[in-house]
């Protein structure tokens, strides 16, 4: 019984998934449409890109609160810089990642070498990028060319554009943390971070890459934002609460908020759906505004409820393999038969 109530434990965020899919489905046999499918993953893309930077940051037992200014100001930036360059479409997107890792790196030099507690640095960037993005736009809309707008309906080998790249950064992700010396390092850092630093581990360094990696994340977000969720027009609300739904859909993914532990896939992708999932489908439903916002608000708690539940869960079971494995419960070794003397033989 122990070992079912632990394989549900960890394969909560499936279980959600499946069973909301199924209530709304039943609810709207229209949910069931293959259109709507697509539509759910369509818009689940950007967030997607999100919550795997969202991710490898938790991992290391920092946090990211910037992502959502940062992916505003980096959408900002890269819109003035295309009306005032001409610039062929496939820069666009690898300028918008250059700029995301350069404020992406200002988090990690903060943190790595300054020695900044993550919550500090990242809710005090919050703030500052959406301020230098109202002064960069003069807190007006920012419109990009149609020919750049019009990527979002594009398809590669019969694949929408941004499910595609989603799909791309979910692939590198995965295969990073589960098959390099790096994903390794990252959880290990995360951990126990003094642990880590002993066996060699360049804690610094770590800590410093994946803040650069989460704001490279964010600059592709924002084009795929851009092209898909904002249709080519920027507003000044653009992007705001959008680092919840990231780490929700991290830790509905089983990541955990203390660091070193987490999954890209499946973990961060069902989570991703999952909040996906059930916005799409309040919408569908016509529920009110406010309450989908309460609901949004539920899944942050429950996803921060299963991540307590889990990492209690998991410490017992590791308490109670230490216990059964010390030296005191082996059988005592049987006395040694007396030597013979050289009298009594």
């Amino acid at each position: 019984m122990s070992r079912v109530k632990d394989l549900a434990l960890q394969n909560v965020p499936v279980i959600l998934l499946v069973v909301v899919f199924l209530a709304f489905a039943a609810v709207d046999p229209r949910f069931l449409s293959g259109d709507t499918i697509t539509l759910i993953l369509r818009q689940s893309a950007y967030v997607g890109i999100l919550s795997v930077g969202m991710t490898l940051v938790l991992m290391t037992a920092g946090i990211d609160l910037a992502v959502g200014s940062l992916l505003y100001l980096t959408a900002v930036v890269v819109g003035q810089i295309v009306h005032t360059v001409a610039m062929p479409i496939f820069v666009v997107p690898i300028l918008a990642v250059l700029i995301g890792a350069m404020f992406g790196a200002f988090n990690g030099f903060a943190v790595s070498v300054l020695k900044i507690i993550p919550f500090i640095v990242t809710l005090a960037m919050l703030t500052a990028f959406r301020g230098l993005g109202y002064g960069v736009s003069d807190s007006r809309e920012v419109n990009y060319p149609d020919a750049i707008t019009a990527l979002g309906a594009q398809s590669v080998l019969g694949i929408p554009l941004p499910i595609a790249v989603f799909a791309l950064v979910v692939l590198l992700a995965h295969v990073t943390v589960t098959r390099t010396p790096f994903g390794r390092q990252l959880l290990a850092t995360g951990e126990d971070r003094q642990a880590a630093a002993r066996a060699g581990v360049r804690v610094g360094r770590i800590q410093f890459a994946v803040y650069v990696i989460s704001g490279a994340l964010v600059g592709l977000a924002s084009f795929i934002a851009v092209i898909q969720q904002f249709s080519g027009t920027v507003t000044p609300a653009a992007g705001k609460g959008i680092e919840f739904d990231a780490i929700a859909a991290a830790v509905l993914g089983g990541t955990s908020l203390f660091g070193g532990r987490g999954s890209v896939f499946p973990g961060t992708v069902v989570g991703t759906l999952l909040i996906q999932l059930v916005n799409t489908g309040l919408g569908f439903i016509r529920v009110d505004l406010y309450l989908t916002q309460m609901v949004q608000a539920g899944i942050i708690l429950l996803a921060v409820l299963i991540d307590s539940i889990r990492t209690g869960r998991l410490e017992k079971l590791r308490r109670t393999v230490i216990t059964s494995g010390r030296p005191d419960d082996d059988p005592p070794p049987k006395p040694a038969a007396p030597a013979r003397t050289q009298e009594s033989a």
